[in-house]
C-alpha cells in the first residue's frame, strides 16, 4: 500500500535562498551607479582624482562654450584683448598688419601672452592621459566617425614621433592636440617637457599668423575691421544657435530615454 502524502507536500520543491535571490535580482536589478557608463574613462569606482579630473574637462568644455560667442566682441574691443583671451589668430594677423603699416612696440608682449593663453589648459588633457590611459583616448575618439578618424591620426603621430608630435600637431589642420596630450601623459612625459614643448609650438603658430598679417598689412587691416563691424551681430547668432542646439539635442536625448 502507499503511503500517504504528508500535508502540504506537492511535486514542486521549494526553492534554495540562493534561487530565491537571483530570482528577486531578475525582478528586481540593482539601479546602476552614475558611473558605471562605458562612456566614461575609468574602470570601477572613480577615485577623487578621477572626479576631479572629469570636472576640470567638463568645466573646460562649458568655457569654451561661454567664450565661443564673446570672441568677436572681444575682437571689436581690441585685438590685444583677444589675443590675451583667446591667443586668437585673427589678433595675431591683425598686430601683425599694425607693426607693419606704423608703430607697434609691444607686438612681442601679445604674441607672448597669445601662446601662453592658448596652451593654459592643455595639461588637463596630459593628466586625463596619466590618469586613464587609452580609455581617455577612446572616449575622446569615440563622439563620431570625424573624431574617431582624427583621433586615431593624432595618436599614431604621437606614437611614431613622441615629443615632436606635440610640436607638430600646432601645425597639422583639424589634428586634436588634446589626444596627443593624453598619449603622452600616458606613456610617463613628464609634465613640465610636454608644456615646455607645447609652449614653443604655440609660440611659433601665433608667430606664422603675426607674420602673415605682417606681410599683407593694410588689406589684413581693413578685413579685422569689417569682422569687428559685424562682431556684436555674430555673437547674437553664435548664442542663439548655441541654446537652439542645445534645447534640440535635449528633446532627443529624452524622446530616447522615453522610448
Amino acid at each position: 500500500m502507499s503511503q500517504p502524502s504528508e500535508p502540504g507536500s506537492g511535486s514542486h520543491e521549494e526553492p534554495t535562498a540562493a534561487e530565491q535571490a537571483a530570482a528577486d535580482a531578475e525582478k528586481n536589478p540593482p539601479t546602476k551607479e552614475w558611473w558605471d557608463d562605458p562612456n566614461l574613462p575609468w574602470q570601477g569606482k572613480p577615485s577623487k582624482q578621477d572626479k576631479q579630473c572629469w570636472a576640470a574637462i567638463a568645466l573646460l568644455g562649458l568655457y569654451g562654450i561661454i567664450l565661443l560667442p564673446l570672441r568677436p566682441i572681444l575682437l571689436g574691443l581690441d585685438s590685444y584683448v583677444l589675443a590675451f583671451v583667446t591667443g586668437s589668430n585673427i589678433a595675431m594677423a591683425d598686430i601683425g598688419a599694425k607693426l607693419a603699416t606704423g608703430d607697434e612696440p609691444w607686438w612681442w608682449v601679445a604674441l607672448l601672452a597669445a601662446a601662453l593663453t592658448s596652451v593654459k589648459f592643455d595639461w588637463i588633457f596630459w593628466w586625463a592621459g596619466k590618469l586613464w590611459g587609452h580609455d581617455i583616448i577612446r572616449v575622446m575618439s569615440g563622439r563620431s566617425k570625424w573624431a574617431a578618424r582624427t583621433g586615431a591620426a593624432a595618436e599614431r603621430l604621437a606614437r611614431k614621433y613622441g615629443a615632436p608630435a606635440i610640436f607638430l600637431s600646432w601645425f597639422i589642420p583639424f589634428l586634436p592636440g588634446a589626444i596627443v596630450a593624453a598619449f603622452v601623459g600616458d606613456v610617463g612625459m613628464k609634465l613640465r617637457k610636454y608644456m615646455l614643448i607645447d609652449f614653443i609650438g604655440a609660440l611659433c603658430y601665433r608667430a606664422v599668423w603675426m607674420y602673415l598679417g605682417f606681410n599683407i598689412g593694410e588689406p589684413a587691416k581693413d578685413l579685422v575691421k569689417v569682422i569687428a563691424k559685424y562682431a556684436n551681430w555674430f555673437a547674437v547668432a553664435m548664442l542663439i544657435f548655441i541654446f537652439v542646439s542645445t534645447f534640440l539635442r535635449t528633446r532627443r536625448q529624452q524622446r530616447e530615454a522615453a522610448s
